[in-house]
């Protein structure tokens, strides 16, 4: 019989603190964008690296950060995340050039890469015994997600307005050495021995950064120069020696195996369209606020909260209950068609739009988007998985939106580049590039609702007093 740990809320609380830190990473920045290009001397195009050097390492590591969490123990996993997280994040916080800032950004993805996979591992540790008690500990631990989310929308704004960009880096510090206080909470887990998959991390890392790395520049260098072929070229190579590796070693950090998993191919292109469309739309619409409407920080950070809210209560109060009564399938299917037409709702906003009118409803209508399709989809991709790989299914999923996320932005930002996006004296020119990425964000989220409803499988309704399960 499991030992049920008297403690265990307290240990949630510390892995909930812990997703929340790791979601807030992402969305703390936004509203900061516009300071840290001036000081830092980004460009336009080059800016979506302090999002994207984060992601990379993030979405890219997850496999491995997992594997590391079998392999050495959860808890002592969970540390070293922590220790390298604070450690990027003063190296981000002091940065007086934009390499260094990225380098810092990165740094603090792969201390996120390895604290997520460990945190989940913990909380099934503490929970796996009772299952009403693991339901209510993994909607506490999803809520955290949102939180993080809607918290570094507004301490963004906070912290750039009335002191400076580099405290949204900064704040990491002293929440992260309180929260390695508190891991004395968290259970020791046992490694195992093992292999790890050196190899199939670097290449598969390697390959998305040099992607991202390539579309980015192609606007500059042009899409047929040989420096733009090349670099594409090397990342499909780069890819394609990950799955030769994943194939041939005996311990991979993704057994290709798993895709024989019902729906978790047409689930993880979902996510990875769901991705490549909703953080261009939080991203230029960050810049939109701030370089065509003249926010400042604050009011811009204060502009996305009704957003960000509308996100919070229905992941974690409504899209449950709609997934028992209509399926992840139409969910999803759903969820993306509306985001599309959020998106272009927000392309048809000028150099002289309004916030009532063209902002306010039209992100209103794309977060709503977001949250009917976020959590069916990691739960198509997972429900269809047995026990052992329900883990390496929620790994690949998160993998999977943080890729569409990077190469969304990259891509998008490259259109937006092309069409006067980069031209910060000219509204009009702004305006147009800032459209054309919402456009264009809005046709990859009608892709994904369409193929989505073509080719993944139906399936029933949970029956009436089956408990759905919430994993935001």
């Amino acid at each position: 019989m499991q030992t049920v740990n008297p403690m265990r809320w307290w240990a949630l609380f510390v892995l909930a603190t812990a997703q929340f830190m790791v979601i807030m990473d992402t969305s703390i920045i936004g509203v900061a964008l516009p300071e840290m290009q001036k000081d830092l001397g980004f460009s336009q195009g080059e800016l979506q690296w302090v999002f994207n050097a984060y992601v990379i390492a993030f979405g890219g590591l997850l496999l491995l950060g997992g594997r590391l969490s079998d392999l050495l123990g959860a808890r002592k996993v969970f540390v070293a995340g922590w220790v390298v997280l604070i450690a990027g994040s003063v190296l981000a916080a002091v940065a007086q050039s934009a390499a260094v800032e990225v380098a810092g950004r990165a740094v603090q993805g792969v201390g996120g890469a390895l604290i997520a996979p460990a945190a989940m591992t913990l909380l099934m540790l503490l929970f796996g015994h009772d299952a009403k008690e693991l339901g209510k500990a993994m909607a506490l631990y999803g809520a955290a997600a949102p939180a993080g989310g809607t918290a570094g929308v507004f301490l963004g704004g906070v912290f750039t307005e009335w002191l400076s960009w580099p405290w949204i880096f900064i704040i990491y510090v002293p929440i992260g050495l309180a929260t390695l206080a508190a891991t004395r909470l968290l259970p020791a887990v046992e490694g195992r021995r093992g292999s790890v998959d050196i190899l199939g991390a670097v290449s598969v890392t390697a390959g998305l950064a040099l992607a991202v790395f390539a579309v980015v520049r192609a606007p500059e260098t042009g899409w047929g120069s040989a420096g733009t072929v090349l670099q594409l070229v090397g990342a499909a190579a780069l890819l394609a020696l990950f799955l030769v590796v994943q194939k041939s070693v005996r311990e991979p950090l993704m057994p290709l195996k798993v895709w024989r998993v019902p729906r978790l191919g047409s689930a993880n292109l979902a996510m990875t369209l769901l991705g490549a469309a909703w953080i261009p739309m939080w991203y230029f619409l960050n810049l939109y606020l701030q370089q065509v409407m003249g926010y400042g920080a604050f009011a811009s950070g204060a502009a996305l909260l009704p957003m960000t809210g509308l996100l919070m209560v229905f992941m974690t109060a409504v899209t449950a209950r709609l997934l028992g009564r209509f399926g992840a399938k139409n969910l999803i299917s759903t969820g993306l068609l509306v985001l599309a037409a959020g998106l272009l709702w927000l392309a048809q906003a000028g150099p002289t739009g309004s916030f009532v009118i063209d902002v306010l409803p039209a992100s209103l209508v794309a977060a709503l988007g977001m949250s009917l399709a976020y959590i069916p989809a990691m739960m198509a991709a997972m429900s269809g998985a047995p026990q052992e790989q329900a883990g390496l299914a929620s790994g690949i999923v998160n993998t999977t939106y943080q890729v569409g996320s990077a190469l969304g932005l990259a891509a998008l930002t490259a259109l937006a580049t092309s069409r006067g996006a980069g031209e910060l004296g000219d509204l009009p020119r702004l305006t147009d590039g800032f459209s054309a990425a919402f456009t264009g964000a809005a046709g990859l989220a009608a892709v994904g609702g369409l193929v989505t409803l073509l080719v993944m499988r139906g399936e029933s309704a949970p029956a009436k007093g089956e408990a759905v399960p919430v994993d935001a």
